[in-house]
């Protein structure tokens, strides 16, 4: 097989995990605030 195919399927790989890594991230620190407000 190509090694091409390898490197753009790295690429996009790479590209998914570091995104769902962000989801996850942010979507706890909304889930923090929302729970934990803070006073004024």
């Amino acid at each position: 097989m190509n090694i091409g195919f390898f490197i753009v399927g790295g690429i996009i790989f790479g590209v998914y995990m570091g995104l769902t890594i962000w989801n996850i991230y942010d979507s706890s620190k909304k889930s923090k605030q929302d729970n934990y407000p803070r006073q004024k």
